[in-house]
Formats: C-alpha cells, structure tokens, sequence
C-alpha cells in the first residue's frame, strides 16, 4: 500500500494560528480591579489627560492645539459632545465643518493621543444650556435630566444618531476612545433619578456593546446620587478644595483607603480624604480625578480668574505619586464665539463671558505658558514626555484705531431682520414658543391711553430673561434686567410705539439648572396697566449681517444723536502680515461683533472683565483683500467710536461689580467649590 500522503503544511499551521489568536491580547482598555489599575492592551496604564472642547476652537487650529498637548507629556485627552451643537433643530443632524466630530477625532489620533469622551445627554461646560438642545423646551413642561419619557424619547433618537457614528472609533475598534462617560455629574443635580441613569447606561450598552469602559463623574458631595452599578465611578476636584479643610467621615468599607492611601500623604491632607469619598463608591479600581481645575472661568461683572501655579503643580504631583489618573479641565479653553456661552445661578444669573480662557496652561490664542512648562515638568517625573521643543506663542498683530461708521438703527431694519414679519399676540410669547433659539427678539406694542407724568414700566415675577432695551418711538429709553428690580418711568401719547428688545444672554449650564426660558416671560405692567396685544419679531440678525455686506442694502435714515440698539461697520484691508489679534472696544458698551460674517461674540466693555474678543488669524481676509467688521451696539456708543486691535488680550478690567453673588458665596475659593462642569 502506498504510504499515506503527509498533510499539507497551511492546514498544519490553521491550528496553531488559531491557537495563537486566542491567546493574542486584542486591543483593550479595562480595569485590574485586583490590582486597581488600568489595562491597556493588557498592560498596566494610567493616563494624563487634558480637556480640549473643539466646537470653542476654529477647526482650522484643532492639529495646532492637539499637537501642542501632546508634547506637553498627555498621553489622552477628554472632551465633551454638545448635543445643541450637532442636533439644532429635531431630527436635523450637523457634523460638517466646526462641527466634524469625527475629523477630530483623527486629528487626536495623529497626535497620537487617547481620547476619553463625554457626550452627555447633559455636559455642563459652561455651554449653552449645558449642550441641551433649546428645542426641548418648546414642551414648556417637559422634566429635563429625568426619566420624563418626552426628554428620554429626545435622547434617545439623538443617541442613536451618535453613538453608532462613534462606534468604529472606539479602541477595541482600532479607534482612540479608550472610556465614554455617561450624563455628567448628575449627583449635583436636583432629580437623583437613578431610573434615567439606568436607562442611560442600557442606551449606551445597547448601542455600543460590553467592551468599552463607561464611567460617571462627580464631585465629592455628588458621588451618592452621580454613580451607579456597573459604571465605573471617578471624581473631580481642584487645588482649591485640597487647600481647605474638610469634615467629611471615610464612613466603614474602605479598606483600599486606610492601607494603601492614608500611609502615603499626612493623615489630615484632603487629597487622601477626597480619594477616600471615592473608594466608598469604586473600592476597587483605580483613583481617577476626572477634572482637576487648572484656572477658572469668568463672568461678567466679577474678576478674571487666575490660579497661581505652584498648588496646582503640586496637586498633580501629589495624585501622580498615588497612581492616580488625572484629566487636567481645562488644558486649553478656546472662545464662546456666537451666543454659545452658558450661564449660572448663584443668588443671580451669572452669564459667562465669551473668552473661555480659563487661566489654563495653553492660553484662549494657542499659546505656552508658565503653568503649562511646570505641568510638563511634572509629567516628565512620571512618564516618558515627547522630545522637541514647544512651538513658539503665534504672531500677533496690531491695527487702528480703525472708526465705525453709522449703518443705522436696528429698528429701521426690521424688515430686513425678520422679513417674515411678526406675530400677533395678546400676551407676549418666549424665545421657545416662538422657536428661536438664540439672540435677539423685539416686543412691539402701542400705548392705548396718554401719560402725561412719568410713570414705571416694570415686569413682574423677575420676567425679564435676561435684558430688555427699551424704545419709545424710536428713542432709548433704558434697559431691564433679570434678577433686578428697577423701573424706566416713561411718558408718551396715544398711540406712541413702544419697543422692547430682549437679549438672551445664553441658557444656564449650572446652578439650579431649571429650564431656563428666554424672553418676556410675564407682560410688562405700565402705571397699573398690563400691556398687551403684542406683536412679536423673532430677528435673525446674523443672516442680516450676511445679507447687508453681501447685496449692498440700502442704508437706513441715521439718527442725530443715536442710542439703543445700533449697527456700526467698517472695511479695512491688512496690509502687512496678518496673525491673531484682540479687538479692543474702547468706550463702547454692550453689543455683539461679527468679522467677515462669523459671529465673533459678545462685549461688555462697560462691565468687564474681558475687553478684547480673540480674533484668531483665519477669520482674517490675506493681504490685499477688504475685511468687514459690524458691531451691534446695544446701548450708547462713544463720541469717537473707535476700535482696535491689539497684539495682547485685556481680560481682566471689571469696572462696575454689578453682579453679585448670594451673600454666602464670596470669594474665588468658594466659587471652585461651588460651579461644576
């Protein structure tokens, strides 16, 4: 018989290929609950991380600021999803341009960082409405951040929009998202619905399966309310809450903390104390400080914010001898360009200013600092930080004075600004009933009866949200404010045309985070008259901007001695090299800026602190082409109305502290303790 042919030698190696791909560690991060560490790819991991929000940083400049982090030693970086940003209207999804997630996504990848995201529904980040889309509350009753099965029903469809298209970039995928975080310090927030979180974390497996690691973050006094089983729990705190003293009990079954923490540190310092608030909740695992604050941000009417570099170096040494996982919030803040800035409530609404500078180690312009040298010194103690030097702070460039001229009022545009014309109601209607999300709406109505004395105008039930210029025939009377009580004592005829612009100065993103409806929420009282049979023009002012500049619309009668609500434009070429600058609006007082189009945000110079808006150089038309800006000044304009553009910001020249915090919360440290993200 003929000897028995030998198999061929592919089908002898099929089993031990096999064999060999099983035992093969795939691409994962997980957690050594045994160990309390990270695994990535099987090794033991710990990330330093930093938060960079691309919708507050022209597309343009993301590789510039990604690369610039990378070589500061992170090895990660965290950023939120803005749902308002992506989903404007209901079903209308926009990932294009500023708003290309995933283009972004890549540009990490190419730095050669991990990312950690955190997509909400909710996000805080002192963001319009906390990245809550505004639509939602066209559903005046509707119980945001719940179980309420209108606001899951919304989440849900936007989810199922989002997170597939974030599927093939997740790390066990070939992608960079090594953790996704689910809602965002929800243990702050009133409703303690663990319903809703639960409902949130089977979304999240349902959509992206068993292999990601998703996780919650809270503050020390949320952990209670803000974690949930089968999420991994971490925390977030700053060097201001390491620096005071704290009363908080261990509590028993934390036996990770008083072996292997207390040892380490002195037995009173609040790192280990923190840490400890932690354990109670994720005994296992291991520390994550998922927001260690390296500045702070800013409000109109109080002190730029700035945090010395020695406690915050000190703080991220500290946690790094623990083993700690650190995300350094912010690392680079960027710009609330447009009306995208969120707001607070401390005893009063707190808008937050358009430069989201923050004080962080990377400046709102993409420049090194001091603080950032000193973090990349401390790093480099730890892990292995990329060679080369850091590139140097961009060029700068100065201009002007330039002079504004007068275009004309926004009355006399009004056809232009809402050609639509307006609606007819008997009681004035919201921003939301009247779907516009964001900027401006003007209230029109005529008085039915003489005045002969000078009588209060006023709106009850603190219904002004948030200002409110008012004109009568044409003439600026004053302005309303939210959380105030004053009154503009008017006069006039029958029949005299009465104005009231409403700003929306952007939704709040903390504090009580109510649904915070914009416009006139009660109608105005006059003498002892409501006033009614409104008509009501919701103004698209930025396509205004667009059309006027594009198709050379004619200009409006000019007034004599203009106040209230005003456009101002001038051209100008640039004629040497063009770089980054800082608008600086000397004397005006309140008002919006748009240049070549893009809404550049909002200025306060009257109150502060921030003076100049960053104009980052891309915005800038090159040598030899005419640039366009236009101010909508709110108010009153100086008698030279001038700008410039200076080669350095001004962030921190508040001159009237009008807004105040509740009599409780007083300093700066306290303020830490009190916002979130």
């Amino acid at each position: 018989m003929a000897p028995e042919k030998p198999p061929c030698l592919p089908f002898l190696m099929l089993p031990l290929l096999t064999l060999l791909l099983q035992q093969a560690d795939p691409r994962s991060f997980v957690v050594d609950r045994e160990r309390g560490l990270f695994l990535l790819d099987g090794t033991p991991f710990r990330y330093v991380s930093g938060s960079l929000h691309y919708f507050r940083v022209p597309r343009i400049l993301w590789a510039d600021r990604l690369f610039k982090m990378r070589l500061s030693g992170l090895n990660a970086i965290q950023l939120y999803v803005p749902w308002n940003f992506h989903e404007p209207e209901p079903g209308v999804y926009n990932f294009n341009g500023s708003r290309d997630l995933f283009t972004f996504l890549n540009e990490a990848a190419i730095a050669n960082l991990l990312v950690i995201l955190r997509p909400g529904p909710y996000i805080c980040a002192e963001w319009e409405m906390g990245g809550l889309p505004s639509w939602l509350l066209r559903n005046p009753k509707i119980n945001l951040r719940t179980s309420d099965p209108d606001f899951l029903a919304a989440v849900d469809s936007w989810f199922k929009v989002l997170l597939p298209k974030i599927y093939p970039f997740l790390y066990h995928n070939g992608g960079n998202i090594i953790s996704i975080q689910v809602e965002n310090e929800y243990g702050s927030y009133w409703a303690c619905d663990f319903n809703y979180m639960r409902h949130l974390a089977g979304l999240f497996r349902s959509l992206l399966g068993d292999k990601i690691l998703l996780f919650t973050t809270d503050g020390p006094d949320g952990l209670k309310c803000g974690t949930l089983k089968g999420l991994f729990a971490t925390i977030d705190f700053g060097p201001g809450l390491l620096n005071k003293g704290l009363q908080w009990s261990l509590g028993k079954g934390c036996l990770f903390c008083t072996v292997h923490l207390l040892p380490l540190l002195p037995a009173a310092d609040n790192m280990t104390r923190i840490f400890a608030l932690l354990q109670k909740y994720e005994p296992h695992g291991p520390l994550v400080n998922s927001e260690y604050y390296t500045g702070w941000l800013d409000y109109w009417g109080q002190n730029h914010s700035t945090r010395s570099i020695e406690p915050i170096a000190k703080g991220l040494e500290n946690m790094l001898k623990l083993g700690a996982s650190v995300n350094m919030y912010m690392f680079h803040g960027g710009t609330n360009f447009g009306y995208w800035n969120g707001a607070d409530e401390k005893g009063r609404f707190l808008p937050i200013t358009t430069s989201y500078d923050y004080d962080a180690p990377i400046s709102e312009a993409g420049d090194t600092t001091s603080k950032l040298f000193a973090l990349r010194n401390v790093i480099g103690k730890f892990q292995e930080v990329p060679l080369g030097p850091l590139p140097p702070p961009s060029h700068k460039m100065m201009l002007g004075p330039l002079t504004m001229h007068l275009d004309g009022d926004l009355l006399g545009f009004l056809d232009f600004l809402c050609p639509q014309g307006p609606i007819h109601s008997v009681m004035p209607l919201t921003f939301e009933a009247v779907k516009q999300d964001h900027g401006y709406m003007l209230y029109r109505t005529y008085l039915s009866y003489s005045i002969f004395e000078p009588t209060p105008l006023w709106v009850p039930n603190n219904g002004v949200h948030d200002r409110a210029y008012v004109m009568m025939d044409g003439v600026f009377q004053g302005v309303l404010e939210r959380n105030t009580d004053n009154k503009l004592y008017l006069m006039g005829k029958v029949g005299t045309k009465l104005d009231i612009l409403l700003e929306n100065m952007g939704r709040l993103s903390f504090g009580s985070n109510h649904s915070d409806f914009k416009g006139l929420l009660e109608p105005p009282i006059l003498g002892q008259t409501i006033l009614t049979q409104w008509m009501i023009f919701p103004l698209k002012v930025d396509h205004f901007v667009k059309w006027w500049y594009t198709f050379k619309l004619p200009k409006r009668p000019q007034p004599k001695d203009p106040s209230g609500p005003t456009f101002y434009s001038t051209m100008f070429p640039i004629l040497g090299s063009a770089g980054d600058t800082f608008l600086y609006l000397p004397g005006w007082t309140k008002g919006q800026v748009w240049i070549n189009g893009f809404n550049l945000g909002r200025y306060w110079t009257k109150l502060g602190p921030q003076h100049t808006l960053y104009v980052p150089r891309p915005l800038l038309l090159p040598r030899g082409a005419v640039n366009t800006i236009t101010l909508l000044e709110l108010e009153n304009v100086p008698l030279q109305p001038q700008i410039q553009f200076l080669d350095r910001p001004i962030l921190n020249s508040t001159v009237h502290r009008t807004l105040s915090l509740s009599p409780d919360v007083q300093n700066d440290s306290e303020l830490m303790e009190l916002s979130g993200h």
